[in-house]
């Protein structure tokens, strides 16, 4: 009987304890691993989790053997999880100096036993933006063009490269240059024809700074897309849908239309992210070749409407040239690179695409066979595999496009020598190109 008493008075005793410690946990904190810098006033997101919310977050820096306070959040959270957003840097901190620092940021838990804990960042606080100085080069621009920057920055700086509206293409030294940038960057397609291209430099620290490069846009120069209709007959429909939704069911036409919008879009985003698999070096020398004896069925940014029995079902822009030879003729590498993707693609059938070194890519769609493999080196004029119907095609051709850090470009200039003579090569170094 005494045993059982004792028992009960411990239970009694330990319920309590046992209770207070399940309802209290220590906070987690969140910090981004790119919070590296504090600059003017940099902006921070914390990320805090605690089961039973949080009382109490601060954030302070560490310098030179002091601690200054930046944030503290306005009142107790209940919440699981919060994100915490606020600024920091010299305008908060004037005591602040150019340096090493570390950032602080401290959580209690909301709970019974008010657990507390704290994670450090190193930062290096930077007080001034960085500077850019541009060329002085006058850059001709139209519709769906390329063209190459060159710049310096000075200070300290984290990302540099060009702007155009709200596309960004990196920056790259410049082969011998010293310390010097460049940048290849193109103007869309659809970018308002009065966009000024800028060259931009951060430090990451929230000091950004542009500056613009001078541009014109001669009106003569700039491209006029033309406007098809595309007729679209049961047969073609049936194909697409039946070789690109073949488990899919309702109604044949919405099938068709999802897929040349849903499935275009995801298509064109994998291309678009291939420009992370780039070479930071010119792989080509000799100007793109465009492929043999071919003829043009269309060109590039035709705007094409979809006819279905009379009735337009659909429009889109043709990013690229249709090249057609004769049926199942070998597909020619435009220059020398390395194969990033050969598989099939979507609306673009099997597909390969070939890096050129500093972002430039070539895309080759609707191939019926390939005889490549990612990762594998090409020569120019070197045979890929065969040109198709496989994807969105309706007849035996190439889909030939050019991409430029994921945005699709334009082919023709970097087939005429002059061109490249006078945009890249006069601006950085190409070794072994002959114009």
């Amino acid at each position: 009987m005494r045993k059982v008493v004792v028992v009960v008075i411990l239970v009694i005793v330990l319920l309590p304890v046992v209770f207070v410690l399940s309802r209290s946990a220590t906070p987690s904190i969140d910090l981004p691993k790119t919070v590296t810098m504090l600059g003017q006033m940099t902006p921070l997101s914390v990320h805090v989790h605690a089961p039973r919310g949080v009382s109490r977050v601060t954030a302070f820096v560490e310098q030179g053997g002091a601690r200054f306070p930046v944030w503290e959040m306005a009142q107790p959270s209940k919440l699981a999880d919060n994100t915490f957003n606020f600024t920091a840097g010299v305008k908060t901190t004037p005591q602040l100096h150019d340096g090493k620092a570390v950032l602080v940021i401290e959580a209690i838990s909301n709970d019974l036993l008010h657990k507390a804990t704290h994670i450090d960042r190193e930062v290096n606080v930077v007080t001034q933006p960085p500077s850019v100085s541009v060329d002085s080069e006058q850059h001709y621009l139209y519709l769906g063009m390329a063209d190459l920057a060159t710049f310096n920055v000075a200070g300290n700086w984290t990302d540099a490269g060009v702007r155009v509206g709200d596309q960004t293409f990196r920056a790259w030294p410049v082969p011998g240059g010293k310390g010097q940038l460049f940048s290849l960057f193109a103007f869309a397609w659809n970018m308002p024809a009065n966009t000024v291209p800028k060259v931009y430099a951060s430090n990451g620290a929230g000091n950004d700074v542009t500056s613009a490069l001078v541009v014109q846009f001669p009106k003569k120069e700039q491209p006029k897309y033309t406007v098809h209709n595309l007729a679209v007959s049961d047969a073609f429909m049936q194909k697409v849908v039946g070789e690109l939704d073949p488990n899919g069911s309702g109604d044949q036409v919405a099938r068709f239309v999802k897929i040349n919008n849903e499935m275009r879009r995801s298509n064109n985003k994998t291309l678009a992210d291939l420009r992370l698999k780039t070479a930071d070096k010119f792989l080509w020398s000799d100007p793109f070749a465009r492929q043999a004896h071919s003829q043009a069925e269309s060109t590039f940014a035709d705007l094409r409407n979809y006819m279905y029995q009379g009735k337009k079902i659909d429009q889109q822009v043709h990013l690229g040239y249709d090249l057609a030879v004769t049926q199942h003729v070998g597909v020619e590498a435009s220059n020398d690179g390395r194969i990033v993707y050969a598989a099939p693609l979507g609306i673009y059938g099997n597909c390969i695409v070939v890096d050129h070194g500093y972002g430039l890519q070539t895309i080759y769609g609707h191939l019926s066979h390939i005889a490549m493999h990612e990762g594998d080196m090409v020569k120019r004029g070197q045979v890929m595999g065969q040109s198709g119907m496989t994807g969105m095609a309706g007849g035996d051709h190439i889909h030939f496009a050019m991409q430029l850090d994921g945005v699709q470009i334009d082919p023709k200039e970097w087939w005429d020598s002059h061109w490249i003579q006078d945009h890249i090569a006069k601006r950085v170094a190409l070794p072994g190109f002959k114009k």
